[in-house]
C-alpha cells in the first residue's frame, strides 16, 4: 500500500511559524508531485502550494496560492520521501485543516490527486 502520513500541526499566535510534514510510504511511489490544500469550516478546500520533480532533473518546480506566497515554502527531502510545508508569518485566516495529496504532475485541482494524507489542524490566534 501507499500511504501519506502527516505531522506537524498545532496552535500558534499570529506571526508565528509551523512546519508540516507529509511522509510517503508503502513501497515504490509512482507520483512525482505533492500538493498542499487546506479547508476551513464552511469553506471549500483550496490549494495552498505544491512541488513537482522528476528523477531525470535535479531542480524541482513549485507553485503557490497568492494568499501564501512569500510566507509559505514547499520543499522535499528525497532521501526521506518527505515533503514539507514551512509556514511563516502565520495569520488567523490561515486557520484550517491542512492536507497533502500526491499525483503525477503538479495541479491546483484537488480532484487530480490520487492519494491523500489524513489532515492536520492548524490554528492561528490573534
Amino acid at each position: 500500500q501507499v500511504q501519506l502520513v502527516q505531522s506537524g500541526g498545532g496552535s500558534v499566535q499570529a506571526g508565528g511559524s509551523l512546519r508540516l510534514s507529509c511522509l510517503a510510504s508503502g513501497g515504490t511511489f509512482g507520483a512525482n508531485a505533492v500538493g498542499w490544500f487546506r479547508q476551513a469550516p464552511g469553506k471549500e478546500r483550496e490549494f495552498v502550494g505544491g512541488i513537482s520533480w522528476s528523477d531525470g532533473w535535479s531542480a524541482a518546480m513549485s507553485a503557490y496560492a497568492d494568499s501564501v506566497r512569500g510566507r509559505f515554502t514547499v520543499s522535499r527531502d528525497s532521501a526521506k520521501n518527505t515533503v514539507y510545508l514551512q509556514m511563516n508569518n502565520l495569520k488567523p485566516e490561515d486557520t484550517a485543516v491542512y492536507y497533502c495529496g500526491s499525483r503525477r504532475g503538479i495541479s491546483r485541482d484537488e480532484n487530480d490527486y490520487d492519494y491523500w494524507g489524513q489532515g492536520t489542524q492548524v490554528t492561528v490566534s490573534s
